[in-house]
């Protein structure tokens, strides 16, 4: 049997994989262009279903090449099956987000093998729309493939490589505006799936693959004559747009076109409009007829049925719903001439270095460290200059490897004012070696010597520091390794949960601060989800895994069990209630906090009248005992 291969372009030549993760807050590996190659032709779509000899499109030679199986159709049936998609795959329905090449080579696998392409090639960017970049970048990709008016003459459609330099000439923009660094990514992030609004299918394959696939679905059958649909339509678009998801999925299935006659039969469907409900691959419900607030409603239903909605999202809690989820920084100046000259009286003093290192390491220090420095923290100076950031970096691990750790916080105290500057934590956040994990390890390897305070409460705070920026913050709380094999998180974790236990107030102050810092980052995209309506039980970020959610929660229970400082009990309390409130992992929190008798020694806690004095504490602390530790 003859087999069928996916080619893979990239329409953004590398550029996606360069800027999203600064621009967007989200990894995006390539603004994909597929075709489907079966036997001996390329066939693609963009201004209309298209063919060549493999490799042989106006694209060139693809990035990759998929093996999707082998397939027992011949060649006949399918150009036959080409030829009847062409009244649905043409021109003028082209649109880059919501019908475009991976929406008709999705479907012509299907056809030939009854799979799909990966996943990470048939979402499109629908969570990149709802980044502030995306909305943006949203009207010109509209305006591009508008549909005219009946009475009007359509225009020349914007193919697939317009309108991604229509995008690439965004993204240059912005990046001009913003300086943003254009390396590349020195590891290889996990992908993130950008959910198509509209899935369209015209073969049984494909539909039963993709109820599969998705925990709930709406399928439109339609067909190119009824004028009812026609109605109807702009309805299943805009809930389409509204609500699908990785986990939801609107479906068009034209029974006029391919196998969608057959589709339509094989669920039982005798006229269009018909509209059926999917709930993990069983149908639900049955909508006939252009019944608009109808479909609305049983959308509503069926993905609340499918994600009820938080048990949380019933409860009244004024007090943690109003607390700021901005967070806590530690950005106060020292003279930072007088800061450097200590520094480097200490690195002249050691012996494992040359004079000539020495000479080196000053001149990065004082000449290039510290008026960057003083440049980009100044309110009323220009963005600083951060080319020789390089030289920074390499220094920093040449120096932490000769300096007793005792000795070594002047340098992480230069680096905690480093990251509040923009640019310098862009280039972080996607650099493939930063000094920010070594000397976060140093400081968790040294935390038990009586000499090193000073060094772990620089730590905390630069690790407080580093939440200033989205994207470096995802990257420290991520467990994509640097080329030296570091884990971020876990050294972060390493360096908070000792920490948190700390014998110097100050220490355990700066770590109750790291810890809201988490706990507000992950509960950020939960509250915008509950403050739209949208309640359901959805994990936000990949860094919100319950077993390192759940070893924080039990750090930091265990620190407002010994806490004896309201300041520091005020952040503990405030990031408790954060990692419970709306946690997609509430069955295993509920647990946790029952075995750790949470709601009792809360309790206790409120009955030390000398310990808890401020109202608003008092209140946030009874809130939380009553409510969420029931």
């Amino acid at each position: 049997m003859p087999p069928v291969q996916l080619y893979v372009y990239d329409l953004s030549n590398g550029m996606a994989a360069q800027l999203s993760q600064q621009l967007t807050g989200r990894y995006i590996e390539g603004i994909w262009h597929t075709s489907i190659v079966f036997h001996g032709k390329e066939f693609w779509y963009g201004s209309g279903i298209n063919y060549s000899a493999p490799g042989q499109s106006h694209l060139g030679r693809p990035l990759r090449v998929v093996e999707l199986g082998e397939s027992g159709i011949d060649e006949e049936t399918f150009i036959e099956y080409i030829n009847e998609m062409r009244t649905v795959y043409t021109a003028d329905k082209y649109h880059l987000l919501e019908f475009n090449c991976n929406s008709f080579t999705n479907d012509c696998a299907g056809f030939l093998t009854g799979g799909s392409i990966p996943s990470y090639i048939k979402d499109l960017p629908t969570d990149f729309l709802n980044t502030p970049f995306g909305a943006s970048l949203r009207p010109t990709i509209d305006n591009m493939y508008r549909r005219p008016a009946t009475a009007q003459r359509a225009p020349a459609p914007a193919t697939p490589d317009a309108l991604a330099s229509s995008i690439l000439q965004g993204i240059a923009a912005n990046a001009a505006a913003t300086g943003t660094p254009t390396q590349t990514n020195g590891y290889t992030p996990a992908t993130q799936t950008l959910t198509a609004p509209i899935q369209m299918c015209t073969n049984p394959s494909s539909f039963e693959t993709l109820k599969q696939r998705h925990k709930a679905v709406v399928a439109f059958f339609t067909s190119q004559t009824c004028p009812p649909c026609k109605i109807v339509e702009p309805v299943f678009e805009e809930l389409a747009r509204a609500k699908a998801s990785p986990s939801v999925a609107f479906v068009k299935i034209d029974m006029s076109v391919g196998m969608g006659h057959q589709v339509g039969q094989n669920n039982g469907v005798r006229a269009t409009p018909t509209f059926q409900f999917y709930l993990d691959g069983k149908r639900v419900h049955e909508l006939k007829g252009a019944n608009a607030p109808e479909l609305r409603s049983q959308t509503n239903l069926l993905i609340y049925d499918a994600f009820p909605p938080h048990p949380h999202a019933k409860l009244t809690l004024p007090e943690l719903r109003g607390v700021s989820l901005n967070p806590i920084l530690f950005s106060q100046v020292p003279k930072l001439d007088a800061l450097s000259t200590k520094f480097l009286s200490t690195v002249d003093g050691v012996a494992s270095l040359s004079a000539d290192q020495k000479a080196a390491i000053k001149t990065v220090i004082s000449k290039q460290m510290i008026p960057a420095l003083q440049s980009g923290l100044s309110k009323d100076a220009k963005a600083p200059s951060i080319t020789s950031l390089p030289s920074w970096i390499a220094t920093t691990a040449q120096v932490s490897q000769a300096v007793s750790p005792a000795l070594l916080f002047p340098l992480v105290d230069l680096w905690r004012l480093a990251v509040l500057i923009p640019d310098v934590a862009n280039h972080l956040s996607t650099s493939a070696t930063s000094p920010l994990p070594n000397l976060l390890n140093i400081a968790a390897d040294a935390a038990s010597s009586a000499d090193t305070k000073n060094l772990t409460l620089t730590a905390l705070r630069l690790a407080c520091n580093m939440f200033s920026n989205a994207a470096l913050t995802r990257r420290m709380l991520s467990q994509l390794a640097y080329s030296d094999g570091t884990v971020p998180r876990d050294i972060l974790t390493r360096l908070l949960v000792p920490a948190l236990l700390s014998d110097a107030p100050n220490v355990r102050v700066a770590a109750a601060s790291l810890a809201f810092n988490v706990s507000s980052f992950l509960q950020k995209p939960l509250m915008a989800s509950f403050q739209n309506g949208m309640t359901g039980q959805m994990v936000p970020d990949a860094v919100d895994e319950v077993d390192w959610v759940v070893e924080v929660l039990s750090a930091v229970v265990e620190a407002v069990r010994r806490e004896d400082t309201e300041d520091s009990l005020h952040r503990l309390v405030t990031c408790l209630g954060l990692l419970v409130h709306l946690s997609p992992h509430l069955e295993e929190m509920r647990s946790l906090l029952d075995v750790l008798q949470t709601r009792e020694m809360l309790q206790s806690k409120l009955a030390d009248k000398t310990l808890v004095q401020k109202v608003p504490v008092r209140k946030l602390i009874k809130e939380i005992a009553d409510e969420l530790c029931q």
